[in-house]
Parts: structure tokens; sequence; C-alpha cells
């Protein structure tokens, strides 16, 4: 195939298309070397290609753009102002590319009659299959577009059309798989021993990636090479542990590093596996990037790879996606609002409620680019010059790219920073589910900082106690905790880095959660917890542990078997939840969901909402005018047992039976009085207790997916009763964004302005 130069000269690069020299501007400089692409790896020729070509489209506010790219079939199809082939879009080398930010030019190659659409920034490149039947409501990613011999061929050129990207997951799905497969068959080790090699090599994959800003590196082949020049000329000036490990174990060494204070491995942790099965994984995976956070392919990849090998092999539990979904969408949680799970296994509640928030954010956002953009436009955009109209573009364009960086993760002080730092929390007691709870949120898009291997009853980091809005949990059933169960120096945390790390994030509070351990050594478990001195199941506890953890008026949503709602020996335990919080609804669904995965519990999901400051004293009036009210009824047998009493006493031959006795009576007319006024407390603190029964919720018995599932209409059901009945006040997680006179990008939320500056 043919090469292309690209030359440079006094800040000006060449144009072939034009034949002139440009502005090296940074649109410029990815438009030309991606031409330079289009002639050497695609082979097409510079006589079928075209750039800045104006399309004439009737849509307000393009009426005189242009298109950066436009390729032609041949050189004839050109000539004959034929239809083109693909169309491309070209972007600033650090704008991050967006969905919406596609439509202007996947509305050129619709116009020009296209079959490809493609845009690239250079560092990311995505291609569009060109429905020219329809506008887009949603754009349809393709794994590649045709290279110019393909192009003549339609069967290839349908073919490509065809393969969308929904195809790649699960390639990668099997690739994982393979991996797996490699350290079994090379290394002899379990399947839990394998699964916890590939997660320390994506672990490493994922960090090396982040350092190079999502190239492509840490492949077979660089990794052969950078060995040699490893030991050549680095490892000799090395100090210390790194100097006398091989390239592999010094690579996960700095891996360990890097993900220090997220406490995933242990400080004597290495590679278990050979060489050769190291250099096999980096072969499969190398097509991967998996530090690009858009791609949510490999995310779900992820979770389906996870589901198989720990279902089949490894024995683990989860909760069925469609539980996981249903009960998010219940609770509703809004940006800026902080959630939790304890128990947070392998991270499908905690990755759920990431995805739902980051969902609002990404639609204020497009809401906001198209208000920004009709503002900029005005209402003459297209009775002005030309020269006038590229200006606007170029405001539009900055004003896109300042709002993508609202979306991106890394960008402190960006509206999705601040969700993948400070609003997501989970613990396992498990530390290899903790490590794949946070592998989970990163393939999903990150948010796994606030994730730790640690005891879901103690509190760690951000995880104590009124610190959260929502919890969404599926806590272990059946297992207790024994009374010999000791708090130990073991469960101190000792890290004092870190402590003061969280003691200037969280202030006083934080310090005050320190004390839960540290003020407990050698003292049970169970003493730590209300209801410890009642019940030691672990759903009782954990159900007090979440509502500790909530903020009063917080959330909760809990899997939690049948019986604790109505065996009678926990009659005492659903008392105590009942003075401290609102039952907002039962789901009973049915035992199939979780046979599957082993479970042999029915299981019901239970909401509640912990009580307001309001209402812990309207509950404590209701409580103190129920007993009143009852006391009255016994007020005459209380008085001439306490009169008995008294006299007897007062008698010089005292007959202790006699008080014995009558004390015991009066116990007795205490207690008489205290359970009587339970049902009229229910009475005067009376609210509405929703309760569904749903014979579908997605999942058969045997782990398939089922057709008639329930769930989505009920939760548009509640969703419509939660509202109309104000359960809980209704956050508006929207933000506004205005121009100043200065044309800089103004963000308002709650009256204050902050001027973007990213």
């Amino acid at each position: 195939m043919s090469t292309l130069d690209i030359k440079r000269e006094n800040g000006k690069i060449f144009c072939p298309l034009t034949n002139s020299r440009h502005i090296e501007t940074p649109e410029e400089k990815v438009r030309q070397e991606y031409i330079k692409i289009l002639v050497e790896d695609y082979g097409y020729s510079l006589d079928q290609m075209a750039q800045e070509i104006k399309v004439n489209n009737s849509q307000r506010g393009q009426g005189k753009a242009r298109a950066d790219i436009v390729v032609w079939k041949s050189k004839q199809d050109k000539i004959e102002s034929k239809a083109a082939f693909i169309v491309v879009e070209c972007k600033a080398e650090n704008v991050r590319i967006r969905e919406e930010d596609y439509y202007q030019g996947y509305n050129y190659a619709s116009w020009a009659g296209a079959s490809f659409f493609v845009t690239t920034n250079e560092k990311e490149t995505k291609y569009f299959n060109v429905d020219k039947e329809y506008l887009p409501k949603e754009l349809v990613e393709v794994v590649a577009i045709p290279t110019a011999e393909e192009a003549l061929n339609d069967k290839k050129v349908k073919d490509i059309l065809s393969k969308t990207k929904t195809f790649t997951r699960d390639d990668f799905t099997k690739v994982l798989r393979t991996c797996h497969n490699i350290i079994r068959n090379n290394d002899k080790l379990s399947p839990e021993a394998a699964f916890d090699e590939i997660s320390k090599i994506l672990f490493m994959k994922i960090k090396y990636e982040r350092e190079q800003r999502g190239a492509k590196v840490f492949t077979k082949n660089e990794f052969v090479e950078k060995e040699k020049w490893f030991e050549k000329e680095i490892r000799p000036s090395l100090k210390g542990t790194p100097k006398d490990l091989p390239y592999m174990q010094f690579l996960f060494y700095n891996t360990k590093e890097e993900f220090k204070d997220d406490q995933l491995f242990e400080e004597n942790e290495i590679i278990k596996i050979r060489q050769n099965s190291f250099e096999q994984i980096l072969e499969k995976l190398e097509t991967y990037n998996l530090s690009d956070t858009q791609d949510d392919v490999k995310g779900i990849a992820f979770e389906q790879f996870l589901g198989t090998t720990f279902r089949g092999e490894l024995g683990q539990y989860f909760t069925p996606r469609t539980i996981v979904d249903f009960m998010t969408h219940i609770l509703d949680p809004k940006e800026n609002e902080t959630v939790c799970d304890p128990t947070c296994g392998s991270g499908g509640f905690l990755i759920k409620a990431f995805e739902y928030m980051r969902e609002q954010i990404e639609d204020d956002i497009k809401t906001a680019k198209a208000k920004l953009r009709t503002e900029i436009e005005g209402d003459n955009y297209e009775n002005l010059s030309e020269k006038e109209q590229l200006a606007i573009n170029e405001r539009i364009e900055v004003m896109q790219s300042t709002l993508n960086n609202e979306l991106d993760t890394q960008l402190e002080g960006s509206r999705m920073y601040n969700l993948s730092r400070n609003c997501i929390y989970g613990t396992d007691a498990n530390p290899r589910m903790a490590r794949t709870s946070k592998m989970n949120m990163i393939m999903h898009g990150d948010g796994h900082g606030g994730v730790h291997h640690h005891d879901g009853l103690l509190n760690v980091n951000g995880i104590f106690e009124e610190r959260f809005d929502v919890i969404l949990t599926n806590p272990p059933f059946g297992a207790r905790i024994d009374k010999s169960q000791k708090i130990t120096e073991a469960d101190k945390f000792t890290d004092e880095a870190l402590i003061a790390k969280y003691k200037t994030k969280y202030g006083k509070a934080y310090e005050n959660a320190l004390k839960q351990v540290n003020d407990n050594i050698g003292k049970s478990l169970l003493s730590l917890y209300d209801v410890g001195s009642m019940s030691g199941l672990t759903e009782v506890l954990f159900m007090e542990r979440c509502l500790r953890l909530l903020k009063k008026g917080g959330r909760m949503g809990m899997v939690l078997p049948e019986g604790v709602l109505n065996t009678s020996n926990l009659q005492k335990i659903r008392e105590y939840f009942e003075g401290k919080a609102k039952i907002i609804l039962i789901c009973s669904i049915p035992q199939d969901v979780f046979i599957a995965a082993g479970a042999t519990v029915k299981p019901s999901l239970v909401f509640f909402k912990r009580f307001t400051k309001e209402e812990e004293l309207q509950y404590l009036g209701a409580k103190t005018r129920a007993e009143k009210e009852i006391r009255k009824k016994y007020i005459g047998q209380i008085k001439a047992l306490q009169e008995k009493i008294a006299t007897e006493k007062a008698k010089k031959l005292k007959v202790k039976a006699l008080i014995v006795t009558a004390e015991r009576e009066l116990r007795g007319l205490e207690k008489a009085i205290i359970e009587e006024a339970k049902q009229l407390t229910k009475e005067y603190f009376d609210y509405e207790i929703p309760i569904a029964m749903v014979e579908d919720a997605g999942i058969t018995s045997t782990g398939a997916v089922s057709a008639g599932n329930q769930l989505p209409t009920l939760q548009d059901e509640y969703k419509e009763y939660r509202i109309t009945n104000k359960l809980w006040e209704e956050s508006n997680s929207c933000i506004s964004y205005t121009i100043n006179h200065e044309g800089k990008i103004i963000r308002n939320s709650d009256g204050e302005e902050v001027e973007l500056k990213w």
C-alpha cells in the first residue's frame, strides 16, 4: 500500500487534499493523521477523498457546516458527485467524544448518502453504521470500516455493516475464559487461584494503560522488549526489594504500590504463574483497552465471566441482575447521594447504583449541550456568513469539550470525579470478593475507591454511622455470630497515613467512627448491636448495621429471608425496627430466583426508610400517648399493688412472700401495659405498607432469563405511588449551565456559580 508523509513547517501543516498549507490546529493535526491512516492502512487514494466538504443540510444549525473528511468508493464516484461512502468527523486530541456529539457528523453522513460514519480524536476512533432510512435515534457502533479493496465488494461491505460492537462483548467474555483455562492448564491452579491471577494481570494492565492515557500498551511484544531494556538499563540502578524481582514481578510490585490505599493485595503477594502463561494472557488481552471508561462492553463481559466462573466453579452467590435493577430503581439514588453495600460481594448493587447516577449526569450534560447550542447559535444562524457560522461552530465545539470534561472520572472537580470518589462505598469480608468488586467497578467505569476488604459490621474508611442516603444489600442468610466472637487488636485500623487522610476528609465523625473498634477491644461483637442480645443471626445484625449507617430519612433495600417478616421468635426484632424506620415496600418474589445460585430459603425484598427527626418525635409521641392510655386501664390495680407492697414493707414483721408476689404481679402489669401499648402505638403512628407478590422476577430456577418479568411494571407503579404520597423528599440533581458575557461556561448549583476551567 502507499505511504504518505506529513509535512510541517513554521506552525503549518500541508494538506494534500487541498494542496495547500493550513495552520496546524489540534483538529487539523488529527485530520491529517487520519488521512494518512486511510491511505496507508486502508488503501484509499487521495483522489477518492476530500476534506471540508460543505453540507447543505436543511436541519437548523447545520445549514453550511462542513464534513471533515469524505471518502468515495472510487475516484469516478467522486468526479460524478455520487453518494459518499465514508464520512469522518475529527476532534482535537484532548476532546473526549460523547455520543451526543456524534449526531451532527452522523447527519452529514446521512445527507451524503454514506454507509459509514467515523469519529476520531486520534486516541479513540469509533465506527458507525449509517441507516439512511431514518434520522438517528440510536447510533449503531460497528467494529470496523472496509479497506479500499473491500469497499468494492458489496457482500463484504454488508458483512462489515452487520458486525455491530455488541459482538465484542461475547468475544471479551470468551477471552477471559481462555485466560482462565491457560492458567489452569499450564500452572495447574485451582479455579479460585486461577481467577486471582487473572485479577492481578487485569489490575496491572489498567495501571499501565492509565499511565499511557489509554494508548494500546501492555502487549506481549512490548513486555518482551521492555524486559530486555529493563534488565540492561534500569535493573543495575535499582535499590531495595524491586532490584531482586524478575521483570514480571517488578511490574506487579509497582501495581501493588499503585493500589496500596485500596488494600487490594497482601504486602508479600506475588504473581504465581509461569512467565510463558503471563505472556500468553497478555497476547489474548492486548486488543482490549481496559482503561476506556466509555466502553460498557467490557464491564458487561466481565460480569458474564464472573457469573459463569463463580457460579460454575467457585460456588459463590450472586444477586440476579433483574433483582439488582429493580431494587435500585425503587430507591432511586440521586447525584451527590452516598450509597453503600456492607456485604457487596462482586459489586452488583454498587455497579448499578453507579451506572444509575452516572446516567442522570449524562442526561443533564446532554440537555445542557442542546440548550447552550441553541443559545450560542441564536435566532439568526442561517442568515450569517460562512465565516460567522464557522466561528459559532468553534464555540460550540469548545462548549461540548468543556461539558464533556464533567464526565471524566479522572478529572478533579468534575461531576463524575465526585461520583467516583465520594459516593460509592462497600465492604466484603472475603478478600477475593472485595478485589473482584473493585475490578468489576473499574470495568464498568470506575468508582471503586470506596470498596474494602473488611468485616461489614465494623467501620472502615467512610463507612460509619449516619453517613449514607441509600443502602442496597443482600446480606448473608442463616449464619450465626457466636457470643464468644470478640473484637480483637487485629480488627483495629492502624495505617496512620490513611487515618490522617480520612480524618481530613470526614472530620470529627471519622474519629468517633474509629472508637467503635478501638474502645471495644475484648468485647463481644454482638455487644455492639442492640439486637445482639436478641439474636445472633447475620441477617438480623446487618439489618441494624444498615439502619445505623443510614442518615436520618435515608432509605435502604435488603434481600431478606421471608421468615424475618413472619416468624414468631423474631417478633421482638421486628418491633425494634418498627421503632426506628418505616417499611416502605415489601415484595415477595419466587424462590426460583435464587435456586440456581444454590439458595434454599424463600426471599423477600424489603425496603425501609429510617425515621427523620420529625418522625422520631412523632413515633415517640405515639408511643408515650399509647402507654399513658393503656396505663389508665390498670391504674387501680397498680395503685393497689403499690400500696400493698408499701404497707407490708412498713410492718415490723414483714411477710416476704407477700412482697415478692406483689412485686411480681406489678412487673407483669408493666409488661402487659407495654405489650398492649404496642398495638395502640401502631394505630397512632399509622402508615400504609405496600405489599406486592411477584410470580415472575425475570429468572427461572435454572438461572435462565424468563420472558414475563413483572418487576419493571411494578417499579413504574411504585414510582408513581411514591411521588404521589411524597414518601421521601425529591431532590433535584440537575445542575444548570449558563454562558457569561466573556463566553465562559458557568456551572450553577444551589445558587453557587463555578466557572469551568478544564
